[in-house]
């Protein structure tokens, strides 16, 4: 269980690396192009009748097979429950271009699965074995990155830290959001990387999504410190940082908190 553990939580990352150098774009001098997401939330299985142990094995050799060589899947990965409400959650991403690719990639895909699997028995049994990994509860949901984000910066070769605060639209004031994201956010060295996107399909049209990468589970904590230091040192007089972040709470209704880690095996 620990193995399939760390797989989930390695594909997670390889969307969210890609997004963040996209994200990235404007930094360098390029205008920004947005990418669609697809997200779908799956959840492993309870049955304890099934083996999970090779796992791993399995999902690479899909991964081999067809996402690698659909290039109209410009990045994917998974992403597997750290600290979140449901222990059984897996996150499964696959980016592209334009909201037309998706359903472009997926006849790409699906010719790919029969050269992959020429014989109807065997592409069959591959799969049946594949989908009992899983429940058969999902949910799907689409969405189009922003262009506030910070480019991934890291040497690390291990699983890293995903928070993701899932916010709930409000007033929409995006110059308070900006202000806080240039003097705070992108001033974080803790956050190791940092990207957004708002909803176009799925079952809730006022999310906006944050997700800042990390090193480790402790580095959340650091950096919460860090942001304050910055938001001081940027609104240095008392009074009119409050004022400032009272506005800034406002921006969304509410939010909710989900933490998730990668495994490096399985990006694309």
């Amino acid at each position: 269980m620990k193995t399939i553990k760390k797989a989930f939580l390695a594909m997670f990352t390889c969307a969210l690396l890609f997004n963040l150098s996209v994200n990235a774009q404007e930094e360098q001098g390029q205008e920004f192009e947005p990418v669609i997401l697809t997200i779908t939330t799956l959840h492993r299985t309870s049955d304890p009748d099934v083996d999970n142990s090779d796992w791993m094995e399995t999902e690479k050799e899909y991964f081999d097979k067809v996402t690698m060589k659909n290039d109209l899947i410009i990045g994917s990965g998974v992403y597997f429950h750290y600290f979140t409400p449901d222990a059984s959650e897996i996150i499964a991403v696959s980016i592209y271009k334009s909201w037309n690719d998706i359903e472009a990639a997926g006849e790409v895909s699906s010719k790919l699965v029969k050269e992959a699997w020429p014989e109807e028995e065997a592409r069959k049994a591959y799969f049946e074995k594949r989908n009992s990994y899983y429940d058969g509860l999902h949910s799907d949901e689409i969405y189009e990155s922003t262009k506030f984000g910070k480019a991934l910066e890291t040497t690390s070769e291990e699983p890293l830290i995903y928070y993701v605060k899932k916010n709930i639209g409000g007033n929409g004031d995006i110059e308070t959001f900006k202000e806080y994201y240039d003097n705070v956010t992108m001033k974080n060295d803790v956050v190791k990387g940092y990207y957004t996107h708002r909803h176009l399909y799925g079952s809730n049209s006022k999310e906006y999504n944050e997700v800042f990468v990390f090193d480790s589970f402790g580095d959340i904590e650091k950096a919460f410190d860090e942001d304050e230091r910055f938001a001081k040192e940027h609104w240095e007089f008392e009074d009119k940082r409050k004022e400032f972040m009272k506005k800034y709470r406002n921006i969304f209704e509410n939010h909710g908190d989900y933490i998730y880690q990668n495994v490096p095996e399985l990006n694309k």
